[in-house]
């Protein structure tokens, strides 16, 4: 590894980010502490010519927490090969042009680049159908676009939550209970009348006390405190992005024996930053094409989460 190692982070739209709140912020901070030349491009400054993938990139500096909070070079155009890491950081939806910037990122890989995540994990690891890998893990669930099966899995259960699989931040996430008038409604907009899959859960009543936790995995080994994300009194969802209060707490022991599961699974696929959402017992979601937390674990906790993983990923580089 160099002197000065360096690493490009593939990102949304710089204006749209808030820097108090904002997980890759807080990466960029923590590599550029520790010594790295850091860039950053959107999906737009991507491309491959002739199998080589090619990037615009521009030198980024986080110089303050408030609007202000970065500065920009001059850009320039290179192959990715002989960057060291890439931080794939673009936020959901997953759809056919994310799927296609992980086809052009592992033509980086291809050449001895390190991306994080591994590009093939992010396509195959779906958020919320990967949990059927893992069903010791999970609450009953079931995937479909068979509105009829989902009407029995309510019948079954009398209590569900219905998601869509490419959204994010508690997008279109539905509770309903046995009798709803609304349910055929809900199976139809989340499947689009049986044409599309989509989920549904058993649902668990811890999320009103304990929240749906975010457990953060760094390289397969668990932070040592979880941000349990509590709804507000006037809606279900446990999503940061929807109201919800973070609160941090301690690992418990359910939390490590789900992490002893997940976890060794993740650093074997090249997944370095992993969320797991927990309620209750149950993993609900695997996270990981652009897990955060870290800010809010981060100011409640006194913790360097940024630090730990820019460290994996440079231990990584190392390493190769």
């Amino acid at each position: 590894m160099p002197d000065r190692p360096s690493l490009a982070v593939l990102m949304d739209p710089l204006e749209s980010l808030k820097p108090a709140k904002d997980s890759t912020i807080a990466m960029l901070t923590a590599a550029g502490r520790r010594g790295c030349d850091t860039w950053y491009f959107g999906q737009a400054d991507l491309w491959v010519r002739d199998g080589r993938a090619m990037a615009r990139l521009r030198p980024i500096q986080v110089v303050a927490d408030g609007k202000d909070w970065y500065r920009l070079g001059e850009a320039v155009i290179r192959p990715l090969a002989g960057i060291d890491a890439v931080l794939m950081r673009k936020d959901p939806p997953f759809d056919t042009e994310y799927i296609y910037t992980t086809y052009l990122l592992e033509r980086a890989e291809a050449e001895g680049v390190l991306v994080v995540n591994r590009a093939q994990g992010l396509r195959d690891m779906n958020e919320k159908v990967y949990t059927a890998w893992f069903p010791d893990c999970c609450a009953p669930t079931l995937i479909a676009r068979d509105m009829d099966r989902m009407q029995a899995f309510l019948a079954e259960h009398g209590r569900i939550v219905c998601k869509p699989l490419h959204s994010m931040g508690g997008r279109s996430i539905f509770v309903l209970a046995q009798g709803d008038m609304n349910a055929r409604v809900v199976f139809e907009t989340l499947t689009e009348y049986g044409r599309h899959y989509a989920m549904v859960q058993r649902y668990l009543p811890e999320i009103t006390d304990s929240g749906d936790a975010r457990i953060l995995l760094v390289d397969g080994e668990p932070v040592p405190v979880v941000l349990a994300r509590i709804p507000g009194a006037t809606d279900h969802r446990g999503n940061l992005a929807a109201g919800a209060r973070g609160v941090a707490r301690d690992l418990n022991d359910r939390d490590r024996w789900l992490c002893s599961r997940i976890g060794p699974v993740m650093r074997e696929r090249g997944m370095l930053f992993v969320g797991l959402d927990v309620i209750g017992d149950f993993v609900t979601e695997i996270n990981v094409t652009s897990p955060t937390g870290i800010r809010e674990l981060e100011a409640q906790c006194g913790l360097d989460i940024a630090g730990r993983l820019i460290d994996a990923v440079l231990a990584r580089v190392t390493r190769k």
